[in-house]
């Protein structure tokens, strides 16, 4: 049986939307479902696995019932996307407080490198119903 995988990513973030349209090019299987974490759906997901609903420093990655952040969810998300995407997970036998410091810094800084949105993403028709309400 699949388990939902959801990736849960600050809507604000010119970088996260990115990953999230990266995702869902690159997602041929349509396994990955996603929510802003300033949703409705985002902030119960949030809870649900007892993580800050403001200030956000990781997107996050649920797979099933548990649930990933920072550089161990990026690195999963490239495992199972598959293909040869999946080659880039051997990058966790980086020790973890090393990779999650590079991460730190990207996430410290993202709205100054990448720029902040406005206004919200809106999905297309072709991808709404991988977007959690």
């Amino acid at each position: 049986m699949n388990q939902e995988i959801v990736i849960l990513f600050d809507d604000c973030c010119n970088l996260c939307n990115g990953v999230v349209q990266f995702v869902i090019k690159t997602d041929k299987r349509k396994n990955f479902k996603f929510a802003a974490m300033q949703s409705e759906s985002g902030q119960a997901l949030l809870k649900r696995s007892d993580l800050p609903t403001e200030n956000f420093n990781s997107f996050v990655l649920i797979i099933g019932c548990r649930y990933y952040i920072k550089s161990r969810a990026g690195l999963l998300v490239f495992k199972e996307l598959g293909g040869y995407w999946k080659l880039l997970y051997i990058f966790i036998l980086i020790p973890q407080p090393l990779r999650d410091l590079v991460y730190d810094i990207i996430a410290r800084n993202r709205y100054l490198i990448f720029g902040r949105r406005e206004q919200c993403m809106v999905p297309t028709a072709e991808t709404k119903d991988r977007f959690l309400v």
